[in-house]
Parts: structure tokens; C-alpha cells; sequence
């Protein structure tokens, strides 16, 4: 670090706060992608929360900006096109319906497969909308297509 703190350490740098854009166009559009350090996050405005995630979903890679938000025992989640993935908004955990195969009278009910989908933190101010990246330590099934070869947008480095 120089010494009037001017350079950043590296690694902390892809952990600080970037602008996405303004509070009324994602209100407007509910919506909206963006690039922070080099990664490709969708940020969705539902029900008056804003929450981002990865843009490719864990399973195949889809496109999760072009889904539709839909509630699951009550929790709203972004529904991959390619192959129909529930993914929560709030937590990234993947869904899927299970019965019980030896009780013919069970109702299916909605289970957890565990956080599938890395989720980032959404702030507002000034009526701008801004993204900082998890720094969570565990590995996230959605790394896989955000990071390395499947990734969209190449780095220019």
C-alpha cells in the first residue's frame, strides 16, 4: 500500500461496492445485468427488494436474467428457461418437489437441494443501485459458470 492509502489490496478490491445503475430504471424494468469485477450478476427488483446473483444458472449455465420470478411454498424464486431450475432469490437455494413413494395419500412437498446459486449484496443510495460480490468462503455450484471458460464477458487481462 503506498503510503498516502491510495492502492488497494487486490483481493479486498473485488469486495467493495459497485454502481449498476439508477433505483427507477430497475424499478421500471424490475431487472437489470451488470458486470462487478469482472462477474456477470442479474439483479431483480420483487415485491420491493432487490436481490443479485450470478447471471448463469448452477445447473446448465442458463441465462437466469431472461426467467420468470414465480412463488414455491411461498418463497419467490427465478425460474431458469432452459430447464425450469427454482432458485430462491433471497438465499440461492435450489427447490425441487418430492413425495414420499411409500405413502399413496402424501402431497408432494417443496424441499431444499442447499444454496446452489451464489447471492450478492444489493444496496440503494442516492437512488443509485449498487452490487457488492460475496465473499462467502464455500464453493457455490453457480462458480462453475461464473468464473474460468464459461464465463460471458472475457476479461481483458
Amino acid at each position: 500500500m503506498d503510503p498516502d492509502g491510495s492502492e488497494q489490496d487486490p483481493e479486498m478490491k473485488k469486495y467493495s461496492s459497485v454502481c449498476v445503475g439508477r433505483e427507477e430504471d430497475i424499478k421500471k424494468s424490475e431487472r437489470m445485468t451488470a458486470v462487478v469485477h469482472d462477474r456477470e450478476v442479474v439483479i431483480f427488483y420483487h415485491r420491493g427488494e432487490y436481490h443479485a446473483m450470478d447471471i448463469r444458472c448452477y445447473h446448465s449455465g442458463g441465462p437466469l436474467h431472461l426467467g420468470e420470478i414465480e412463488e414455491f411454498d411461498g418463497r419467490p424464486c427465478i425460474v431458469c428457461p432452459w430447464h425450469k431450475y427454482k432458485i430462491t432469490l433471497a438465499t440461492g437455494e435450489g427447490l425441487y418437489q418430492s413425495i414420499n413413494p411409500k405413502d399413496p395419500s402424501a402431497k408432494p412437498k417443496w424441499c431444499s437441494k442447499g444454496i446452489k446459486q451464489r447471492i450478492h449484496t444489493v444496496t440503494v443510495d442516492n437512488g443509485n443501485i449498487y452490487v457488492t460480490l460475496s465473499n462467502e468462503p464455500f464453493k457455490c455450484d453457480s462458480d462453475f459458470y461464473a468464473t474460468g471458460v464459461f464465463k460471458v464477458i472475457q476479461s481483458s487481462s
